[in-house]
Order: C-alpha cells, then structure tokens, then sequence
C-alpha cells in the first residue's frame, strides 16, 4: 500500500471510521493503480502470502503513448508496523525472464526484518509473470549444448516472435525502468529501496541511473555491472566455479579420499556421452511410477551448471560425478538435471529472455566471446552460437545511450556476492562497486549465487536499509560463514 501518513492528531472513533472510509474511496477512484486484497505464489502454489494487487496500464511502445497497452502486475505485501516507513524495498528478480511476483513469493522470509517497517514492492517487468509473459517453447538447455542447430534455433525464434502476445522489441530494461517508475509514481512513493538479484542487479542500477533523485538505498546480490555482455562468459564462469569445487574437494582430505581425480573422471563421463546417451529408468515425479528415458552429454551439462548455482547441490557434485563415472549409475544426476530444468523453465520467460539479451548484449558478443577460452569448458561456445543465431532474426528495441557505461552514483549501495558463484563473480561486484562513492561490497565464503537466503546476509541488508548509508556496518558474520560440508554417501557428509 501507499505510504501512510500520522500528523498525530486524535478524532472521535466515529469520525475516524467514516473519515478512514471516505479517503479509501476517494483513493479508489482517483489513483491510477487501485490495489485489492489477493494472495501471492510461487509457480507451484505451494507458499502463498497476503498481499495487495493491482494492475498498471502503460504504452508497450513508450514513443507511443495513445498507443497498445499493457499491464503490469503489481503486488505491495505491506509493512507488519502499523505505521510504515515511507520508503519501500522493491524487489527486483533475475533472469533475465523472471517474474519478481512468483520468483519472490517464496522467498519472503529472507524479507521479515525489512518489512517490519517497510512495504515490499514487487512488479512483474514487463514480458515476465503476469506483466503480458512473452515465452517461448525452445529448450532453455539447447543453447548450451547444442543439440539444436543454429538455424534450426532461428527457425523457432520466428515462430516464437510470430506467436507472442506483443511486440518483443519494446521489452528491454531501459523500458522497464520507467514502468516500474510509473508504478513508483502511482503508488504515491517518494523513494525506493532497490533490491535486485542476478539480472535484477542490472535493471536496479539503471534504475538508479535514470531516476537517482527517487533511489534511497540500492542492494546488489549477484553483480552484473552495466557495460558486461553475460552470456559469452557463462561457460567460463561455470567452468570456474566447478574446477573451484573440485579443488576444495581435493584439499578436502575425507572428500579427496573418497572422490579422486574428480576432473578425470567428469571428463571420462563426458567423453561417454559424447559417443551415446545412458539408458535410465526413473520415477515419474507425479505418479512415481518408473518410465524409460536416455541421459545425454545435454542433461549432464545442465545438471551440473544448475547444481553449482547453490552451495548445498554443488556439494553433491563429487559424489554424483563418481558415482556417474566409475560405477555406471547416472540415475541420480539425471534426476536433478530434470528437477532443476523444469523449475527453470517454468520461472524463465524466454521471448522476453531474448529480447533483453539480443538488444543490450548481442551487439558485444564479438568482443566479449574468448574462442579459445571457451572451447575449454565444458559447456563450450554452443550458448554464444546458439544465442547469436536467435538475435540474428529477434528484433532489437531501444536501449539507452548511456545503458552500457559504468555507473556513477552516489546513492548508497550495499552489493553481495559468492565465492564460487558460476554466474556472477565476485570480481563483478568489485567491478561496479568502484562507480559508487558510500558503498560496501562483501564477497561470501564458499557461497554461490545469491546470499539473500543467509541469515547473515539478512541482517546486513537489513541494517543497511535502515542506517541508509554502507558505512558503519557490523559485518562480522560473514567471516563465520563456511561452505557446505561436502555429501560422502547418499546418507550425507561425513560426521
């Protein structure tokens, strides 16, 4: 909800009541985005949480104003104080594809101690959740292995583009931003809170850039600085944080007795799957019952980029590549590379993945691609080729001039990032924290993508939102953090 407002003055309970409902409904009718009770969700609905709802319409072609609209959802889960704190924490999903609404809902726990005094304020950005999703049915684990040739991925791309509820180049992040100002705006807010993880970081800063006057505090978890194109160095920062995991595996005495010569033994399953895939034979997820399938050099590739993104499944890593390669049973990496593929695949909007990728970063790809550097990952350049070949035919909206340069700021900036994160490195953070003058930057030991769900992180964030200022902060807690113990047995870690 808006913020609310006390002059302190105390009116008869009947007056109150009758004044209370009157100002309700004249909000109702004046203000561009009425909200209504409703209950957020994850994609599943299995966390729910109570909210309030409403939808904003604005122009899908911002030079259009009279034009086409769209509208975006818009959920504020108000603040637990009675009397909130004018500025709200907004939050700001990744992807690029995610809707905040759903990829949040879940997560909201991690947001208690804000939102004891502060409304949290999530929208969908337009082309994700319910702001006029524009998805797509090519395989998200085709661009990195492959297995789909170029032009047979620019070939779905066009039906893809013929088949989406709107224009696709008109769903970038220098379009996002001013609707997610126009819901600052309607709303009644004076300034924002901005919380944004992986790709969120990217559409915070610009935020920030575009509208600092109307940015409190702005926290980073994951950096992505402004001027880097992501997708030619996912395999290199994938391939950096599995040979970290192998490597404090091999310090590891109990882990390095009992998984050997872990990058021989990956490169032995690769070269397997290569030649053909392994039968399996795996329960269904809704039925239980056993079903025939084939594990590909494909899934193996997924699985193990989508289980180094939290420090619990990377700790998996040895025992399910061992147990791959030297006793023949895949059945548990092929498990997790279809419970990880669907959840993707259900959060990630992918025509709205392409048009952000294909106007902001496509353009550098030349620049930032290392052949050779990527020829020796294990992913390989298949993501860059493969996405090279949908940006070919994908339209290409309008980016700002400016969108690429660092960020010069002086809004106070906290920014968070893991040790072993294989898609957003700590140098990244290093990288953007330099643009900002009071600012903290804190690198996580042993962690991986995204700190948000670490109690320690919490508290940092929370103080730092409400001092409103990166200096002074206690942040002794992230020296105790340790990496999780790695799983000797399908029983667990050692004792």
């Amino acid at each position: 909800m808006p913020p609310s407002y006390d002059a302190g003055v105390r009116y008869p309970v009947p007056l109150l009541v009758a004044a209370t409902l009157l100002a309700f409904a004249a909000e109702a009718a004046e203000s561009p985005l009425p909200l209504a009770d409703c209950r957020i969700s994850d994609v599943d609905g299995l966390v729910s949480t109570a909210a309030r709802c409403g939808k904003l319409e604005v122009p899908e072609n911002p030079a259009e104003p009279e034009g086409r609209k769209i509208a975006l959802a818009v959920a504020v889960v108000p603040a637990v104080a009675a009397k909130a704190k004018p500025d709200p924490v907004v939050l700001i999903a990744g992807g690029p594809g995610q809707g905040s609404i759903e990829g949040f809902a879940p997560l909201l726990d991690a947001f208690a101690g804000l939102r004891r005094e502060r409304d949290l304020l999530l929208v969908d950005q337009r082309g994700t959740g319910g702001s006029n999703r524009l998805d797509c049915d090519i395989p998200d684990d085709a661009l990195e292995t492959g297995d789909i040739p170029p032009a047979r991925l620019a070939a779905l791309a066009r039906d893809c583009l013929a088949k989406l509820p709107g224009r696709a180049g008109f769903y970038t992040t220098s379009v996002a931003v001013r609707d997610l100002e126009a819901v600052r705006a309607a709303l009644g807010y004076e300034r924002l809170n901005l919380f944004g993880g992986s790709y969120g970081t990217r559409v915070a800063q610009h935020y920030a850039r575009r509208y600092p006057e109307r940015t409190r505090t702005i926290t980073l978890d994951g950096v992505v600085p402004p001027g880097l194109a992501l997708v030619p160095r996912i395999a290199i920062e994938s391939q950096r944080a599995l040979d970290g995991v192998f490597a404090r595996c091999a310090a590891d005495a109990a882990c390095n007795s009992r998984f050997p010569a872990l990058p021989q033994q990956l490169a032995k399953l690769d070269a397997a799957l290569r030649k053909a895939p392994a039968a399996i034979r795996l329960a269904d997820p809704l039925t239980a019952k056993p079903r025939e399938g084939q594990f590909t050099r494909s899934a193996l590739v997924a699985a193990i980029r989508l289980l180094l993104y939290s420090p619990a499944t990377a700790s998996l890593l040895p025992l399910l590549v061992h147990e791959a390669a030297t006793n023949g049973n895949v059945v548990p990496l092929a498990a997790q590379a279809e419970m990880a593929g669907e959840a993707l695949e259900q959060a990630i909007a992918f025509g709205m993945h392409n048009s952000v990728v294909c106007a902001e970063e496509a353009p550098r790809f030349g620049e930032s691609a290392d052949r050779a550097a990527l020829e020796a990952t294990l992913i390989g350049p298949q993501m860059v080729d493969g996405m090279a070949a949908i940006c070919g035919v994908w339209p290409r909206g309008p980016v700002d001039e400016d969108f690429a340069q660092p960020l010069r700021s002086d809004v106070p900036a906290l920014l968070l990032s893991g040790e072993f994160d294989p898609a957003t490195p700590a140098d990244w953070g290093a990288r953007a924290a330099a643009g900002f003058s009071d600012v903290r930057h804190l690198v996580f030991p042993g962690q991986a993508h995204g700190q948000e769900r670490l109690r320690c992180a919490q508290r940092i964030i929370r103080q730092f939102v409400d001092a409103g200022t990166a200096t002074s902060l206690d942040t002794a807690c992230v020296d105790e953090i340790r990496p999780a113990p790695f799983f000797l047995s399908f029983s667990g870690s050692a004792p």
